[in-house]
């Protein structure tokens, strides 16, 4: 969503500040959500959450400044260190539990609960990033923006927000089972070669615990139940992990010794910051720092300007900002995952404009009713898609008989403009659980995708008998750049 910097206030306090990107400044949808969720996220507050200090979300660079913390991320952790042990996940998942519990508390959920937006410290784990919270109410319920875009990240989102459905509390749960799984096997429960591949394990798939054991496992087994409503709550995760609180957890030593090295070595580095030589003059920023923000109004420095701005014209001060902008932080959850942004285009592959994730279903009268769900991702060589990037699955109605079924297809790019693709469609060996079903009401036949001026497609296809069939297709998910 956009670039983090490491600032501090007039008095002192060090804070994490997020500018939005450029590109999303102009859009009016996107302005409405950052304006209302940066409204929801100051009303989060807790031990275990990074709180929202201030924000202006109508200057022309809109920018939030939360509490910073100087704790790696349980994603940088993990790589690293490697998996936690067993007493520290119990504090882990506890923490983020007691969390959830003031979250939810106030009729929000976090939707973005994922290892890089969880920070160690050594007073327990703290959950960051509300960029993309929203109230629990009937008209905030889904995982889609008006433009029906799913937010979220790929691997760490709840099956109800890849297939678009309404969303509750037990997504959040759902999502705190994936960093439980990560934590305790280092890598997340659901493992994929694309994007595509890897939504549909979330949504249809079963996790991987590895050697998860025990009352853990079972736990991580019912927070990533497909059903919402077989999850647990928040409230008895901590009874079950931390009868006497989290607190009690942490208090008897929750991060291994390599951990609390790093947070030492995080925290002095910080202080470093003001111990730098200064100059005899002021020192220009070199050309390969990042800029701050220009002056927007806001209460966090000198009046008028954006916390990390120099409050005084003093050459020392104007070192001390120079500093810390220099010292931008590839922070934890730095980027909200709202992935609405379409990839550049390749001119030897499909336009950006046809990339994503997408559903629709039948013209209504069709032979077959088919809810359509089509996956177009980029190559790994950067161009668009190809063979292996175009699949997807078809969940079939046939009008005579009434049988039903799920199919899973693939495609083959055959011939490319910038408003329509065309594409072989297969039924793969087995094709599924009907293969030889889906085979005969789909067999092998020739899809032509129409890019239509409001962004959706068009897709049509010849039948077994001669008739032409049509389908509308929305996008609920692209891929990030």
């Amino acid at each position: 969503m956009g670039c983090v910097y490491l600032g501090r206030t007039a008095g002192g306090r060090t804070v994490a500040l997020k500018v939005v990107r450029p590109e999303l400044v102009a859009d009016a949808e996107f302005r409405a959500r950052f304006r209302r969720e940066v409204a929801l996220a100051r009303r989060v507050g807790g031990r275990w959450t990074a709180p929202v200090l201030d924000a202006d979300t109508e200057s022309p660079e809109p920018w939030v400044a939360s509490g910073y913390v100087a704790g790696p991320a349980l994603s940088e952790t993990v790589a690293r260190f490697g998996a936690m042990p067993e007493h520290g996940l119990r504090a882990l998942v506890a923490g983020l539990a007691e969390a959830l519990v003031a979250v939810h508390g106030l009729e929000l959920i976090h939707r973005d609960i994922k290892p890089s937006n969880v920070l160690l410290t050594l007073d327990g784990p703290v959950l960051i990033d509300f960029g993309i919270a929203r109230a629990l109410d009937s008209a905030a319920t889904s995982s889609l923006t008006a433009s029906g875009v799913v937010v979220g990240s790929p691997g760490y989102m709840s099956p109800e927000q890849v297939l678009g459905q309404p969303l509750g509390a037990a997504s959040d749960v759902f999502q705190l089972g994936t960093v439980l799984a990560f934590a305790a096997t280092g890598q997340g429960p659901f493992q994929a070669d694309s994007d595509a591949a890897l939504l549909y394990k979330v949504a249809h798939g079963e996790p991987e615990l590895g050697a998860l054991r025990g009352d853990l496992r079972t736990l991580a087994e019912s927070c990533l139940a497909k059903d919402p409503a077989d999850r647990p709550a928040p409230q008895q995760i901590v009874a079950l992990l931390a009868p006497q609180g989290t607190a009690t957890l942490v208090g008897a030593g929750w991060l291994s010794p390599p951990v609390i090295e790093q947070i030492g070595r995080r925290s002095v580095e910080l202080l470093n910051l003001d111990a730098a030589p200064v100059p005899p003059e002021p020192v220009p920023p070199t050309p390969t720092v990042p800029a701050m923000p220009p002056a927007v109004p806001g209460t966090l420095g000198t009046a008028g300007t954006p916390e990390g701005a120099a409050p005084s014209p003093s050459p020392r001060r104007r070192r001390r900002a120079v500093i810390a902008i220099a010292g931008v932080l590839a922070l934890a959850g730095a980027a909200a995952a709202v992935v609405a942004l379409l990839p550049p285009s390749k001119p030897d592959g499909i336009p950006a404009a046809f990339l994503g994730h997408w559903r629709g279903e039948t013209s209504p009268g069709s032979a077959v009713s088919d809810q359509i769900t089509l996956d177009i991702f980029g190559a790994k060589d950067g161009t668009g898609g190809n063979s292996h990037d175009i699949s997807g699955h078809d969940n079939l109605t046939e009008g005579s008989t009434g049988q039903s079924g799920l199919c899973e297809t693939v495609y083959k790019q055959q011939q490319v403009t910038d408003r329509k693709v065309t594409l072989v469609r297969d039924i793969p060996p087995g094709g599924g659980g009907d293969g030889d079903w889906c085979a005969n009401l789909l067999g092998r036949s020739t899809v032509v995708l129409s890019l239509a001026d409001d962004g959706s497609v068009s897709m049509s296809w010849d039948d077994q008998h001669g008739g032409t069939v049509k389908a509308e297709l929305r996008v609920v998910f692209r891929p990030k750049k």
